[in-house]
């Protein structure tokens, strides 16, 4: 792999722009101190190419173009107003004191996440009250670790119950709602949609 070029945005204010952040051989690093209003992010690249680093986003409009995977750095972004729209698997959003330099910056409320597909994804140390989380198939509990014991009184199918539900006390402290995917969960832990559907509906901790 060759030399990435750095892109930095940092130290400004955009507004109603349109930003495409698709250059496979670029590190794109947003932050410190930008804030941006109204703008349209369109991401096509991979987690280590996005670097967050404080950042500000306000009524801005995300377009996943390529599954976004394991990106944990949401979590040093402030996220107010905005929407997402494709494929996020194993991604983190809100205040995570724990998580390492950035967090301070950290926050999320009254996004829109009806048009993503979330698999494995969490909302830390922030109200999910004001979040618009994806509808079935997707599925989210909410508190998931308050709720870990009422979960457990359940008989969930195939495996999902010994590998999610069982260990969801396991989660981190701030850990305030978890999103899953059920048409992925089913192929990985044994199970079908149907049979999980059957069990979420039991439940008012669980939104779908």
């Amino acid at each position: 792999m060759g030399w990435l070029e750095n892109v930095l945005m940092e130290n400004k204010e955009i507004v109603d722009e349109r930003l495409e952040l698709t250059d496979k051989n670029s590190l794109y690093f947003l932050g410190p101190n930008l804030l941006l209003r109204n703008c349209t992010v369109i991401l096509k690249v991979s987690a280590r190419n996005l670097i967050i680093v404080g950042a500000r986003f306000i009524d801005c409009t995300f377009e996943v173009k390529q599954e976004l995977k394991n990106h944990q750095q949401w979590v040093k972004a402030s996220l107010k107003g905005c929407r997402f729209k494709g494929r996020l698997t194993g991604c983190d959003f809100g205040h995570w004191p724990d998580y390492g330099t950035g967090w301070e910056h950290g926050a999320i409320e009254d996004c829109d996440f009806t048009e993503a597909r979330l698999d494995g994804c969490r909302i830390m140390g922030s109200d999910p009250a004001t979040i618009r989380f994806p509808k079935w198939p997707c599925f989210t509990i909410l508190d998931p670790i308050g709720h870990a014991s009422k979960l457990r009184s359940a008989t969930w199918p195939g495996r999902f119950g010994s590998v999610v539900v069982d260990e969801l006390h396991t989660q981190p402290a701030c850990t305030k709602a978890l999103t899953e995917h059920a048409l992925t969960i089913a192929k990985q832990l044994d199970t079908t949609p149907e049979e999980l559907r059957a069990v979420v509906e039991k439940f008012d901790c669980i939104v779908y």
